[in-house]
């Protein structure tokens, strides 16, 4: 029997890393959104006793005890549960009108939009409970859990790893995939100004005052898999799953500081020139393409920006195809209709939101499977 626990362990551990787990994760979470008339019956149960079960026999682990037990991984377990009962009650409800419009009947909501609840006393009495509950909640947990507080900052002892606070952890994790610039300064914006874009952009009128997942199909999956299997499970990758030198480590494998990781990331540039036509050039004997990656520094010379574009060549004809040439062939294409009904600009914008969308996860791959570091590598500016 230890054999097989030992056994599955190691399984676990192994389909964990994230290549593994994300990929996994991803398809899993898609296909449950399209089988939802199944598990929005009783899948919150499920759900809810799957992950008690689950943890409750992990935590005999002394390895997942130790690192899931952390006091500041707290919220972490109430962000689960709390996703998971939000994302049932909004499947259970959407999946309903579906059903119901397909009978050619209005929404649930519309049959009670009539009725009105007053805000006095009725409104006020559920917030002020709700209030109540959570200021008992808090002053419980508070008096119960010891506050994860560390002695003073000592530059000479830095922990490792040094984590961020857990809700910071998806962008520190991102910090890995792209240049500090980019993960910490651009991409956040992106986010807020998408979010503060989509009233602007979404001029799809089903769906408002009601829940529903045929008719808003597009849109709810662009947001799925956004929030939920982008940015809400690189929270969990960064507290489980990076330990000591910020390597990986399975949930049942033992955060040692002296793992020794063979890891070397290689920019795109460096695959073309140094790995793929130096020995090419060699065999051909060609001098160009033998040459080795071109040299460039810091200057404006116009020789030494054709040195950088001939060096970053593949790098920028990806992002030229990826950000200039893709939207146009969708929108002639698979999203035609969506560019008919949007016009140029809100198209523009909308395309673009979701091609920077769609290459985070694209950046990832290429550094958990080909250790790819910078996509474009020039002296100025780093993708």
């Amino acid at each position: 029997m230890d054999t097989i626990i030992h056994w599955l362990k190691e399984v676990i551990n192994y389909f964990s890393y994230p290549s593994w787990s994300f990929s996994m994760f991803a398809i899993c979470f898609i296909s449950a959104l399209f089988i939802r008339r199944i598990w929005t019956r009783q899948g919150l149960v499920l759900f809810l006793l799957a992950v008690t079960l689950g943890g409750w026999a992990a935590l005999k682990d002394e390895n997942f005890n130790t690192t899931l037990l952390k006091p500041d991984n707290a919220p972490i377990f109430l962000m689960v549960y709390g996703f998971g009962i939000c994302l049932f009650v909004a499947m259970m409800q959407a999946h309903n009108n579906d059903r119901r419009m397909e009978q050619k009947l209005p929404p649930a909501e519309k049959e009670t939009s009539d009725q009105k609840t007053w805000v006095w006393p009725d409104l006020v009495y559920i917030e002020l409970l709700c209030m109540i509950l959570c200021t008992v909640g808090l002053v419980v947990w508070s008096l119960t859990v010891r506050a994860p507080l560390e002695e003073p900052a000592n530059p000479g002892n830095t922990p490792n790893p040094s984590k961020a606070p857990w809700y910071f952890l998806g962008l520190q994790e991102l910090l890995v995939y792209f240049d500090p610039w980019c993960a910490g300064v651009v991409m956040p914006s992106i986010i807020v100004i998408g979010l503060m874009a989509i009233p602007y952009i979404d001029v799809n009128p089903k769906g408002n005052g009601y829940y529903c997942f045929k008719d808003r199909r597009l849109a709810i999956l662009t947001f799925m898999t956004g929030f939920f299997i982008m940015w809400n499970f690189l929270i969990p990758i960064g507290t489980v799953l990076r330990g000591p030198g910020w390597n990986f480590f399975g949930p049942f494998e033992k955060w040692t500081p002296h793992k020794v990781v063979a890891l070397t990331n290689v920019n795109l540039s460096e695959y073309v020139w140094v790995r793929w036509l130096y020995p090419m050039g060699n065999w051909l004997h060609l001098n160009w393409m033998s040459g080795g990656l071109p040299v460039t520094d810091n200057t404006l010379s116009l020789h030494n920006l054709w040195q950088v574009f001939k060096k970053e060549f593949l790098g920028i004809g990806f992002l030229v195809f990826w950000f200039l040439y893709l939207p146009g062939a969708m929108a002639r294409g698979w999203l035609r209709g969506f560019y008919e009904k949007l016009g140029f600009g809100r198209y523009s914008v909308a395309i673009f939101l979701f091609l920077t969308m769609a290459l985070v996860p694209l950046k990832m791959y290429g550094r958990w499977l080909a250790n790819l570091k910078y996509i474009v590598d020039t002296p100025w500016i780093k993708f």
